[in-house]
């Protein structure tokens, strides 16, 4: 009786964390709105992002273009818990933390060297369609730029 239900609570447990996952509205691939976007010039453009699972932890991969002009590609493994997470591809930063708000709201912090390089936050609208991040990042001259990326489910 006792290892039956042990094992039903471990199912249960299992299903529930399945369950949140697969209702996070960000999960998918979310394509580059340009019209609806408003980039900050100097800024990275990422033309698609796609949000899947990797075990117990998200999966984010952007494509897209740096600053530069030239293609760029970058990887975050982690969970919405608000720590660091490595993040590959980005040459303005090395780690990730993302932190849920509410069912159709986060903010993420990207870091370099443990220090804030842009911070943003991520609104999925209520019929989960649309997706928009707004972030704040600073120049080489230290001037605040912030930009508005709006992407549409695919």
């Amino acid at each position: 009786m006792k290892t039956r239900s042990i094992a039903l609570t471990v199912i249960v447990c299992f299903a529930a964390a399945a369950l949140s996952f697969a209702e996070n509205p960000n999960m998918g691939t979310w394509k580059l709105n340009e019209a609806k976007s408003k980039l900050a010039a100097g800024t990275i453009k990422n033309t698609t992002v796609v949000y899947s699972m990797d075990g117990d932890s998200v999966k984010v991969v952007t494509d897209g273009t740096g600053v530069d002009g030239k293609p760029m590609h970058t990887e975050w493994t982690g969970k919405f818990d608000g720590k660091d997470y490595p993040l590959t591809g980005d040459p303005n930063s090395d780690a990730r933390s993302y932190v849920k708000v509410n069912d159709h709201t986060m903010t993420l912090t990207n870091k370099k060297g443990g220090k804030d390089t842009t911070t943003g936050k991520i609104v999925v609208s209520k019929d989960g369609k649309t997706r928009t991040l707004t972030t704040s990042s600073k120049d080489s001259m230290g001037m605040t730029m912030t930009s508005v990326a709006v992407y549409d489910k695919q």
